[in-house]
């Protein structure tokens, strides 16, 4: 695995060469930075839906669960609104360079970040489940923590390189991913041979390795929305790209 230098950050340099340009219209500005907080408000509700929901799994919460699943039609209409006041910017003001940049990659986190939320529901929706077989099983739920964990930290370092323009914080988030997936992977060998062993398990495990599998899903749009800031500030394309080469990439000033 690539280890990226974690002495380096984005906080200066990529301000410097990522920045909304400056328009004769005051308003052009206004909406772009309306824009970027949008979708970070967008994001602290969303990271609270799965900081909620992997509570309400862990504590068999009914409670907590179903607030989860209540938030989930605020995340709806707010990315129904996200989407709008990007078309609205795309039809009126027709951005150009990093301008349209930024609102193209709004638009596709965005739609992450929703996604996020639908897999945080699953997750409540498990806690439920569970709760009604009749409380917690550690069955699965070491694994569930350790993901869950890393996951929601994976959820939180995209937001802030989105924030702060970031591509060094972005791409830890890329690397991330590759250690959720191996930790996934080996989760579900284990459950699935614990269910072998135990039929009468296999419906309450069953319950956590979807949980787990939201949770590897999670980690797949926190990095889908790392790989956006990456296009965001330094215009490369890295979806579907080796960690070395990203790197590489990164390393060409």
């Amino acid at each position: 695995m690539v280890i990226f230098d974690e002495t380096k950050t984005g906080d200066k340099s990529e301000m410097d060469k990522m920045h909304l340009d400056q328009h004769i219209s005051q308003q052009f500005n206004d909406d772009l930075e309306q824009l970027r907080e949008h979708l970070l408000a967008m994001g602290g509700i969303v990271e609270g839906q799965v900081e909620d929901a992997v509570r309400a799994i862990e504590t068999a919460d009914t409670g907590l669960a179903e607030k989860v699943l209540q938030v989930e039609e605020q995340v709806d209409r707010e990315e129904i609104e996200l989407d709008e006041e990007c078309t609205a910017i795309l039809v009126r003001r027709q951005p150009a360079a990093s301008d349209l940049r930024l609102v193209l990659m709004v638009t596709k986190a965005n739609r992450d970040l929703e996604r996020i939320g639908d897999e945080a529901n699953k997750i409540a929706k498990m806690a439920i489940a569970i709760s009604d077989q009749g409380g917690t099983s550690p069955r699965g739920y070491v694994e569930l923590r350790h993901i869950a964990k890393s996951v929601q930290k994976m959820v939180a370092m995209s937001l802030d390189a989105f924030a702060r323009f970031d591509v060094y914080e972005a791409f830890k988030v890329v690397q991330a991913d590759r250690q959720v997936d191996q930790e996934y992977r080996s989760a579900m060998r284990e459950l699935m041979t614990y269910m072998m062993e135990d039929p009468r398990s296999i419906s309450r495990v069953m319950n956590i390795i979807w949980a787990l599998r939201a949770l590897e899903r999670i980690g797949d749009h926190a990095r889908n929305i790392s790989e956006h800031v990456i296009y965001l500030v330094r215009g490369m394309d890295v979806r579907h790209t080796s960690l070395q080469e990203i790197e590489q990439k990164l390393e060409q000033k």
